[in-house]
């Protein structure tokens, strides 16, 4: 039987994720943050859509997302202030602890599953595969400026070093 899925910053088929971007104001940095999440939707015609829409904390005319949903956050800030760690903590646990459970379903489908079972994705194993080495989409919460996805650790901290003015913008995505 597969184990309960449940995921740390999904609410339905809401969840949070953030944009890591060079700026030198906060104007600039949501600005950038939208442009990331644009992309992320689609509305660039030369990048596929991973989400249907996002909003961010800026806008206040909604009442089932951004605020509505997770309540006051910023609407950028930089990534070495106290509200941009709280922001990073969150983006980069909410994308380990989703690896770490599907990887633990991959694991558990490969010694409880037949083949057959799996290649008929049998309580979702497949699909479990698939999500450990997605680029992008539900199982990844950090993104960079060129709306790539931040999948493991090295590649976080190498962003983080080469840096020199790192803001963090959140989003509500819906998928």
């Amino acid at each position: 039987m597969a184990p309960v899925r449940r995921r740390f910053e999904v609410f339905e088929m809401h969840m949070m994720i953030y944009a890591l971007v060079e700026a030198s104001t906060h104007d600039d940095a949501l600005a950038t943050g939208k442009t990331v999440f644009d992309r992320l939707v689609g509305a660039d015609p030369h990048a596929g859509a991973v989400f249907d829409y996002y909003v961010c904390f800026d806008q206040e005319d909604t009442s089932v997302a951004g605020k509505a949903r997770w309540g006051e956050l910023p609407t950028a800030a930089p990534v070495d202030s106290g509200d941009g760690q709280d922001l990073l903590e969150r983006g980069w646990e909410a994308t380990k602890e989703e690896f770490e459970r599907n990887l633990d379903w991959v694991k558990e489908a490969l010694d409880e599953l037949s083949d057959e079972e799996i290649m008929r994705d049998e309580d979702l194993a497949r699909h479990s595969f698939h999500q450990v080495g997605a680029y992008d989409g539900p199982t990844i919460f950090l993104y960079t400026e060129q709306a790539t996805g931040i999948r493991h650790r090295g590649q976080l901290d190498r962003l983080l070093e080469e840096s020199e003015e790192l803001w963090i913008v959140p989003a509500d995505v819906h998928f």
